[in-house]
């Protein structure tokens, strides 16, 4: 008995001594990559700084844009920056992970979004009133992406088909970027098309969103699910690389997050979830621009000038993204147009799309071609 004792003694220290040993490491580990992710990570680079940011629990939020949360990196405007992004929830979304833990997932975060965003990025000489301009350069995926919609029996308001979708349909997909496609199932294939699902800047005051908690502090944090005036979960399959996107900016610094990486969205975005993914870097400019004020995001790629409007009602965004192409070429100075002149030409050259109808406020975005203006400049 008295053997069987010290046995059982000896057994006991020896495992709280591990789990001492195991615990001190565990916090190291934690105060090294806390450490890492704080270290400036800037070198000089044509006249600007070129900045990486990694992608951390101590760098990323999981579902909400805080204009409270301490920056994660500092640059100036015409810096360079290498943002690095995390699947859902942290990370937690990988291959394997089945229905019932995204589920759970999804419940565990009551009123924020899925997304982890990276950030923020606080931009110096930014203000309100001021428009970010953020020219994307390279967009590299990680190696694998994810679609799935949550079963309609337990969201039947999720998805445009959700009702009719009792169950939940998850499918993980390898990337191969060398190819920039991934095998949906043998004889389908799908081309990578990378893009930002969600972009944001701080939050606008007025938004008219709830605040987490259900705080009346106009201040306090939004959820990522909503996109508006500050960009967030735009889901607009035009802002890839080489395009360039502009968004008012409401709150000192311009505070830039992004996240919610997507590899290929059709326009709708309408089982819920693109061929969602993640980057190793997304390489972006970002410049303060001081010249211009913009009530709604817009982009120019190299084809199209794009407005956007969001709305919860789909025909108020509509109006949203129309309105905000007749301003657009109304203000434009190769061809001067008046408003009336404008609105006649988005009518027959403007290609107004629905973003997606599956982030509560829907989105719409007006693509001018550049190529109807034939005028020298």
């Amino acid at each position: 008995m008295m053997m069987k004792l010290r046995t059982r003694k000896a057994l006991f220290g020896g495992l709280a001594a591990l789990a001492l040993l195991l615990g001190a490491g565990l916090y190291a580990v934690a105060q090294q990559t806390m450490e890492e992710a704080k270290r400036d990570r800037a070198v000089s680079m044509g006249g600007g700084k070129f900045h990486v940011l990694a992608a951390t629990l101590e760098t990323t939020q999981w579902g909400w844009l805080d204009p409270k949360e301490p920056p994660k990196l500092v640059v100036n405007s015409g810096d360079t920056v290498a943002v690095e992004t995390m699947m859902h929830a942290h990370n937690k979304i990988q291959p394997g992970t089945t229905m019932d833990e995204i589920v759970g997932l999804r419940k565990a975060n009551p009123g924020g979004g899925p997304h982890s965003v990276t950030g923020p990025i606080y931009v110096n000489g930014a203000e309100p009133g001021d428009v970010m301009e953020i020219r994307f350069l390279k967009i590299v995926p990680k190696a694998f992406g994810v679609n799935f919609n949550l079963p309609g029996k337990e969201f039947p308001t999720i998805g445009a088909l959700a009702p009719e979708m009792p169950d939940g349909f998850i499918k993980y997909f390898y990337l191969d970027w060398e190819k920039r496609s991934a095998e949906f199932k043998p004889g389908i294939t799908i081309d990578l098309q990378p893009f930002p699902g969600t972009f944001a800047v701080g939050i606008d005051p007025k938004d008219p969103s709830p605040r987490k908690g259900g705080s009346t502090d106009p201040m306090a944090p939004v959820s990522t699910l909503r996109p508006w005036k500050n960009g967030s979960n735009m889901d607009i399959n035009e802002i890839q690389e080489g395009s360039v996107l502009f968004i008012p900016i409401f709150v000192k610094g311009g505070l830039v997050w992004t996240g919610d990486s997507h590899c290929r969205q059709g326009n709708g975005e309408v089982n819920l979830t693109a061929l969602e993914c993640s980057y190793r870097e997304m390489v972006m400019q970002l410049i303060v621009r001081k010249d211009m004020k913009l009530e709604w995001p817009r982009i120019e790629t190299k084809t199209h000038w794009i407005s956007t409007g969001f709305d919860e009602d789909l025909n108020k965004a509509m109006v949203n993204a129309v309105r905000e192409a007749v301003d657009m070429l109304a203000a434009q100075k190769t061809v001067p147009l008046s408003r009336y002149e404008a609105y006649s030409l988005v009518s027959m050259v403007g290609d107004c799309r629905v973003s997606q109808v599956v982030d509560v406020r829907k989105g719409v975005h007006c693509m001018v071609p550049k190529s109807v203006f034939t005028a020298k400049k």
